[in-house]
């Protein structure tokens, strides 16, 4: 801690030099807000949203490009902002979208269901275009239609009850972005660079490097001028690659930079040492934000003894989630009390879950444990390892070696069920091997992964990804990375019928939450994973030019402000007094 005390001050003259060159320009520091990129712009005269490569997140859909809703995962509601509005009829197979009227693009064009329809065709009409919001627009659209200038209906190929939230919402990161018309025209889309780039929003690239891109504020903006939102504060926003943890530590101690990419418990308590104006989600422990995927660990189902649901519960048992906690995160994150993300707009849900008995402890029950895996034959060795028929009871836990994370939480896990009597083991496995091979081929007895990631403010996302609606042999792929543990029993059917009902059913009916709650306590008896814990972004803001920053207790919706929700962010920033 001393020493990146030390060397954080030590780097203030670093921080200084490494901005100077973005503020040497006619805009004061104090009216400049500067954000945090975690890579490197390969491409800054790219701007085609719609093809391989970083193009949005550098301040592209935070200031620029502007989505037609924004998914609040505090409150779960999808909140209107190009569009005013949806509805679907009743089979849910035709989606209506209405526009929000006075929408201009920044050259002065309007921005209407022209350009909606247009871009829309222009995703169905290009299988080049590979991004995954033109793919799903793909799958999911058969046709797209102008009702008038404020109007657009989509028909599906299938009924699809969460169609507007998977596609325009910013339900994770971004959302399929409409291109104006007029600029887009005749162009290839699979080639065109879009340079320079025009949007809705608030502001306008000034310019683009490979290390920053700087956005300035349009005073003509229509949103003003309409009386959608007032300008916001800030009247130029800088995206600035920090060089990593240390660099943007000294950056945000020196005050020359406002928001960072996710740090350490050791960094951030050393930040707030030199610079008291830096804060977090939480004021105290665990500071941390929630990322969406809450961290689990996978049973692969068809391999003796896990093929038994009595041995996986028992290694459920033994796993103390709050030792998890305190050693691998020291303290930044919570226990999962699900198979969820611990939103608010999730927490009916795992409230019905625990009511009904189905959710799962932070605390370990070591003899309870312990007299199910004894039930099933095994006797405690000399060794203090369990053993049936003279072989030892064991457990190799593949894990990805990518992130000091991922490896701390299994080494924990690991250890507790050694004390327990499982000869357990980790396995670390290169990113691109484990991703590429052990999850979807099933080539683990163990592993530790995210795979129920989706749900975000409904159950049916992350619910689905269990079903057995499409298991696939041990070594072929599983699809979408679901159910690679190949969990398929009695339970499973009765947990698919629930799931895939909910399926059918809109967002928001109530029936939904006690149907939840009862397909978890499938997922509880069986435990084909393990919830382990929620994972952590420890996101440091800045409030010595800047308030307004999302909190918990200043929740107006998640704090990750290179997700195209960041236009929230922008707008209720407000200079420090």
């Amino acid at each position: 801690m001393n020493h990146l005390k030390a060397s954080l001050l030590a780097g203030t003259a670093f921080a200084v030099a490494l901005t100077g060159v973005a503020l040497a320009q006619d805009v004061p520091r104090e009216d400049t807000v500067i954000f945090d990129i975690d890579r490197t712009i390969r491409d800054p005269e790219n701007f085609n949203p719609f093809t391989p490569g970083v193009k949005r997140q550098h301040g592209a859909h935070q200031t620029m490009w502007e989505p037609l809703f924004i998914l609040n995962y505090e409150s779960g509601e999808i909140e209107p902002w190009l569009a005013t509005g949806f509805e679907a009829n009743d089979a849910q197979d035709e989606w209506t979208i209405t526009l929000r009227d006075g929408v201009a693009w920044s050259d002065g064009e309007a921005f209407n269901a022209d350009d909606v329809v247009f871009t829309v065709q222009m995703a169905l009409d290009n299988e080049g275009l590979s991004e995954r919001e033109p793919a799903t627009i793909r799958a999911q659209v058969a046709s797209v239609e102008k009702v008038d200038d404020l109007t657009v209906t989509f028909t599906l190929n299938n009924a699809n009850p969460r169609f507007v939230l998977e596609n325009f919402a910013n339900r994770i990161f971004g959302s399929f972005l409409i291109m104006p018309q007029h600029v887009w025209e005749g162009e290839d889309p699979a080639t065109f660079a879009f340079n320079p780039p025009i949007g809705t929003g608030p502001y306008t690239m000034t310019s683009m490097a490979t290390n920053r891109a700087i956005w300035d504020r349009n005073d003509e903006w229509w949103g003003a001028a309409s009386g959608f939102e007032d300008l916001p504060e800030p009247l130029r926003v800088i995206f600035l690659e920090s060089g990593g943890e240390e660099n943007r530590a000294q950056l945000m101690v020196a005050n020359e930079m406002d928001a960072a990419q996710a740090v350490t418990l050791g960094t951030f308590e050393a930040m707030g040492f030199q610079n008291p104006n830096v804060i977090a989600w939480f004021d105290q422990l665990p500071y941390a934000w929630p990322d969406p995927c809450a961290r689990q660990m996978e049973f692969n189902t068809t391999v003796a003894p896990w093929d038994n649901a009595d041995m996986r519960r028992a290694v459920e048992m033994l796993i103390d989630r709050n030792q998890i906690v305190n050693v691998a995160y020291e303290g930044t994150t919570q226990a999962s009390r699900s198979m969820f993300v611990q939103y608010g707009a999730m927490e009916p849900f795992i409230s019905a879950i625990e009511e009904a008995g189905n959710g799962f402890s932070a605390d370990s029950d070591v003899d309870g444990a312990k007299a199910i895996i004894e039930a099933a034959g095994y006797t405690m060795g000399s060794d203090g390892i369990y053993e049936l028929n003279g072989e030892d009871l064991t457990a190799n836990i593949h894990v990805n070696s990518a992130s000091p994370e991922y490896t701390r939480t299994i080494d924990v896990i690991v250890e507790q069920l050694n004390r327990a009597g499982i000869s357990a083991r980790a396995v670390p496995v290169e990113n691109s091997v484990f991703w590429g091979e052990v999850l979807p081929l099933g080539g683990y007895d163990m592993s530790y992964s995210w795979l129920s990631c989706g749900s975000v403010n409904e159950p049916w996302a992350s619910m689905n990804r269990y079903t057995n609606a499409s298991i696939a042999p041990i070594g072929e792929r599983a699809p979408g990375f679901n159910n690679t543990g190949r969990w398929d029993t009695e339970a499973t059917a009765a947990y698919t019928e629930i799931v895939e009902q909910m399926g059918t059913m809109p967002i928001g009916d109530p029936a939904i939450v006690d149907m939840v709650a009862e397909a978890h306590g499938y997922l509880a008896a069986e435990v084909p994973f393990v919830p382990l814990v929620q994972a952590a972004k420890l996101l440091p803001f800045n409030t010595t030019y800047w308030t307004g920053w999302p909190t918990a207790d200043n929740n107006y919706n998640h704090p990750a402000f290179w997700w195209g929700s960041a236009h929230q962010i922008i707008h209720n920033l407000e200079r420090a007094q």
